[in-house]
């Protein structure tokens, strides 16, 4: 049987093209051959270096023709809807869209060549299910989360996400100013027990003067602006970072820009899974992801100081936050979500 696998943001390598290349993957598992289209002839090695999944059996062609000529697709969409012509055709949305006209006639007749639309999270399919006429299934992304172990702590502040200002900033530079805050605060407990951030993420790709900026209000602080880390890096990052922040949607009213929130919060199991206790804002899929019992949800600056400082303050609560954490992280794992395909399939 043969599968055929397209995205079209494939070349940023985030979060949706992990989604994407994970159910590539797992078809492949399941005995089917996997055609990637793309016309970089180097994306499964980009894809293995910075997402960290084995890409050894999966091909890759300059187009796979909407489908036509295979016995499945799976179709990340931009928000526009495609004719499609496998055998069975699957839409996957990653993220909330809104007026598209998305149940005018000629979408509707679109819509009867496809199979199942499947959405990254309750807060996406909220949106997707309003616009579109047909109803979506939500399938959580994978998170490889085996690959992330609890190692030896240090007194590290870590967050993960790509360095852009295109339509969902990470807003590295909220944290940036919060973390310099408290370092200058008098009795600084970050500065007396020798706390550092570690802002970690992609700009090979959209690279603007956003990344500079952050380099230069990092400056004189213990704060460390990493461009394109390898994925055995990102790891070892969460092994041995105590905290997680995520500031991801910040100052965005999520009922009208939705897009501009998380939508789901990959970094942010991958944090839980390393037992690296995530602060998140609570907007967007974060909600779906975090509870009081395994991270914390903040608002506002102010609130991500006051939390941070208590959190640190507290080994106790910190502690059982972690291992509760760990213990919630294996419900988005590879294994979960390929068991989900199969059910889908």
């Amino acid at each position: 049987m043969k599968a055929a696998i397209f995205s079209p943001y494939l070349d940023t390598l985030g979060g949706g093209e992990r989604y994407t290349i994970s159910f590539a993957k797992c078809l492949q598992e399941m005995g089917w051959d996997v055609y990637i289209e793309s016309s970089d002839k180097l994306i499964l090695t980009k894809i293995q270096k910075r997402l960290g999944i084995n890409t050894t059996k999966l091909k890759v062609v300059p187009s796979i023709n909407r489908g036509n000529g295979y016995d499945l697709c799976f179709w990340l969409s931009d928000g526009s809807i495609p004719t499609l012509y496998a055998r069975k055709n699957i839409l996957h949305f990653q993220r909330p869209f809104y007026g598209t006209d998305g149940k005018s006639l000629i979408n509707r007749m679109k819509f009867f060549r496809i199979n199942k639309v499947l959405v990254n999270s309750n807060f996406t399919k909220k949106w997707i299910d309003n616009e579109y006429p047909q109803k979506s299934f939500v399938l959580y992304p994978p998170v490889d989360v085996r690959s992330f172990k609890s190692g030896k702590k240090v007194n590290t502040i870590l967050s993960v996400g790509r360095f852009s200002l295109l339509e969902q900033s990470k807003r590295q530079d909220v944290l940036i100013d919060v973390f310099k805050t408290l370092f200058d605060e008098r009795n600084s407990v970050l500065r007396k027990e020798k706390w550092q951030l570690i802002v970690a993420g992609g700009s090979d790709v959209g690279r603007t003067h956003y990344v500079d900026d952050l380099i230069q209000k990092s400056k004189h602080y213990p704060i460390t602006i990493l461009e394109n880390p390898p994925f055995v890096k990102i790891q070892s990052l969460f092994s041995q970072a105590k905290i997680y922040w995520t500031a991801a949607g910040y100052d965005v009213d999520e009922n009208t820009k939705p897009e501009k929130v998380e939508h789901f919060g990959i970094t942010v199991v991958e944090a839980m899974a390393a037992g690296c206790v995530p602060m998140a804002l609570d907007a967007g899929g974060h909600r779906e992801i975090l509870n009081d019992s395994n991270g914390i949800l903040w608002s506002t600056k102010d609130g991500l100081k006051k939390q941070t400082q208590e959190i640190i303050d507290n080994p106790r609560q910190l502690n059982a936050l972690k291992k509760k954490a760990v213990n919630d992280a294996i419900m988005y794992s590879y294994e979960e979500f390929c068991k989900h395909i199969k059910e889908i399939l």
